[in-house]
């Protein structure tokens, strides 16, 4: 393993492996917020299943009312499809199994169809759920590119969330689709409403099903839900000013998802059945139950079985390492940002902090739309996170690099700081030196084991004593264009403990704060220029297991929906050469710079306009492909 070299990284190394490195001690406290209204949900749309052998256009998948023959049909196997998945005792899919499963202490059991994946691809089945401007309905596609350019192998995609959770400071709003309800409630951390539903899940252990995401939570914490965490120390009467109010969280709970198996070339469509006293306390009540779960597996199927929507093709003519001559406007001036880095460089100057990450947002409009941009993105920036997620509010679009944070089925935490950055060179000759100069650059080495400290102290909050490793030190991982410094710290979760409070202690990411991490955020709710958002918070999952995958939003895009004031106003359109008419999108891409004592302010401002100059090259690739312009 290659470590940095020069005389900052003495004794750090060893003590980093050896653990005399010492992790505080810190109780995490949560804060009192102010009310903000937010908008009521609005009624999700509704897509009948296609009938055997009919074409239908591509809509939002629904859920059909259950039948008594749903059961019936739940196990016939469509065109293209597998015999189904094994259960607790041969398979899941008939109603005695089922009824098994349910009584052996499990209250959400899996119904699940295997379908071959020839035909279809995780934007293909996106498609399928979700019709082409149908922007505002809840659902979310997850792919992955690992070591730059090798295909992860599970993508996930799913639709028609069964319940959204969504906080504005400390007010909830719980919408319950299934019961047509919706409750609003406060909480000092709203946390806590999802974090009490995943303890109550006890989910039937099924064979055949991956050992991934098959259902769950899916959605993001923001920056500022660490305000939740910290009290008093950070409230959000001291953020900056909130101009897109946008929610603090939003998660999604789905029953219904679809698992990509790129190794096996098996696609598996799985309803989950939550099952309750009543369902135990009568066959009736269970078969009811079992039947909804089974007209839903049903209707997902043939969703994924009709034939594909159309899908614009377009060709990938740029020149894909070429920036744009702009990221667009930033929500501060170049002379805002440089004297913010002077501000932050007396703040380190006085003792008050060691480092701090200066972010600021810039603005692209576009007629290509997010999708479209999301599609490009993968072509662009090929990342282990790939999100085009639609949430309350805005759609997120992402290629974040990095775990903010992991908790597995064995209830390991994993942190894994990437900091220090160098571009991919152009001969193998060329790679090399670059990642040889990487490691010998003192400042960049510096500021990555300052995050590896950050790393081990979140995760020993709630590890198990002695159990905090640093498994991985100061590695170079290369992506598509560049090679970063990458570290990973592991713990086992105290046993009293669960994935939220692990989330809890990890935001946010030192590599979008700075350290010591609370002082370094109070400094960055007086130097930004407005609040945050998904960027800087975590993008993910949690699964009915109670394991946790949340992505740093990091290299991210927040395109904000559902807005008629005077900052937003959606009032241009264009038409096509084939009279399609398009609205515009404006996309936020925010970036940011770790400033430490001998940083240059004017290098600092540099580095966040090329990161989001190379986050906007995928808009221009959108354009050029499905709009037909040049760059």
């Amino acid at each position: 393993m290659a470590l940095c070299s020069g005389p900052h990284k003495a004794g750090v190394s060893q003590s980093l492996r050896d653990g005399s490195l010492q992790v505080p001690a810190a109780g995490l406290r949560r804060l009192p917020a102010r009310h903000v209204p937010i908008v009521p949900a609005q009624p999700l749309k509704i897509r009948p299943a296609p009938a055997a052998g009919t074409v239908t256009p591509a809509a939002t998948a629904a859920r059909p009312a259950a039948s008594a023959s749903a059961a019936a049909t739940a196990t016939a196997a469509p065109q293209g499809s597998l015999p189904p998945a094994a259960g607790p005792s041969g398979s899941a899919n008939d109603f005695a199994n089922f009824k098994k499963a349910a009584h052996s202490g499990a209250n959400i059991v899996p119904l699940v169809q295997r379908l071959f994946s020839d035909q279809l691809t995780p934007v293909l089945a996106y498609r399928c759920l979700v019709r082409d401007g149908d922007t505002e309905a809840p659902s979310f596609l997850f792919e992955s590119v690992v070591n730059g350019d090798q295909q992860g192998r599970y993508s996930f995609v799913g639709a028609m969330p069964a319940k959204e959770i969504v906080a504005t400071q400390k007010r909830v709003v719980v919408m319950d689709h299934e019961a047509g309800t919706s409750e609003v409630s406060e909480i000092d951390d709203p946390m806590l409403v999802p974090e009490n539903i995943t303890r109550s899940w006890k989910p039937a252990a099924v064979e055949g099903l991956p050992a991934v995401f098959t259902g769950g939570w899916v959605g993001y914490a923001g920056y500022d839900t660490v305000r939740y965490v910290y009290g008093g120390k950070l409230p959000f009467s001291s953020a900056p000013v909130d101009d897109r109010a946008l929610p603090d969280m939003h998660l999604a709970l789905y029953n219904d998802v679809v698992v990509f198996d790129q190794a096996t070339k098996i696609v598996y469509a799985i309803s989950w059945v939550h099952v309750g006293a009543k369902e135990l306390g009568s066959d009736a009540a269970l078969r009811e139950a079992y039947d909804g779960g089974a007209a839903r597996l049903k209707h997902l199927s043939a969703l994924l079985n009709s034939p594909p929507p159309p899908l614009q093709g377009g060709e990938v003519g740029l020149a894909l390492g070429q920036r744009p001559a702009s990221p667009g406007k930033s929500n501060m001036t170049r002379e805002q940002f440089l004297g913010a880095v002077g501000a932050t460089k007396e703040h380190i100057l006085a003792g008050d902090i060691f480092q701090l990450v200066l972010s600021q947002r810039f603005e692209r409009r576009t007629f290509a739309t997010p999708f479209e941009v999301y599609r490009a993105l993968r072509v662009v920036n090929p990342s282990p996170y790939m999100v085009y997620m639609q949430a309350r509010g805005a759609i997120i679009v992402s290629s974040s690099p990095e775990i903010l944070c992991r908790v597995d089925r064995q209830r390991v935490v994993t942190n894994r700081p990437l900091a220090g950055t160098r571009r991919r060179g152009a001969s193998t000759e060329e790679d090399a030196a670059l990642e040889r100069e990487l490691l010998a650059d003192g400042k960049e080495c510096a500021e990555h084991v300052m995050l590896v400290d950050l790393g081990r102290n979140d995760v020993g909050k709630v590890a198990v004593s002695g159990s905090v490793k640093v498994r991985k030190l100061m590695e170079v991982e290369r992506y598509s264009h560049v090679m970063h410094i990458s570290s990973t710290v592991t713990g086992d979760l105290l046993p009293e403990l669960d994935s939220w409070d692990a989330l809890r202690a990890a935001l946010p990411a030192g590599t979008v704060s700075g350290a010591p991490k609370v002082r370094a955020m109070q400094i960055i709710d007086e130097l930004e220029a407005a609040k945050r958002g998904p960027y800087g918070g975590g993008i993910g999952h949690v699964s009915f297991t109670g394991a946790m995958d949340m992505a740093l939003g990091l290299r991210t895009m927040v395109i904000p929906t559902n807005r008629d004031d005077t900052t937003y106003k959606y009032n241009r359109a264009i038409t096509t050469a084939t009279n399609e008419t398009r609205r515009e999108w404006v996309m936020h891409l925010q970036a940011g710079a770790g400033v430490v004592a001998d940083s240059v302010p004017e290098a600092e401002y540099e580095e966040t306009v090329n990161k989001a100059a190379a986050l906007g090259r995928a808009i221009d690739l959108a354009e050029a492909a499905f709009l037909g312009t040049s760059q």
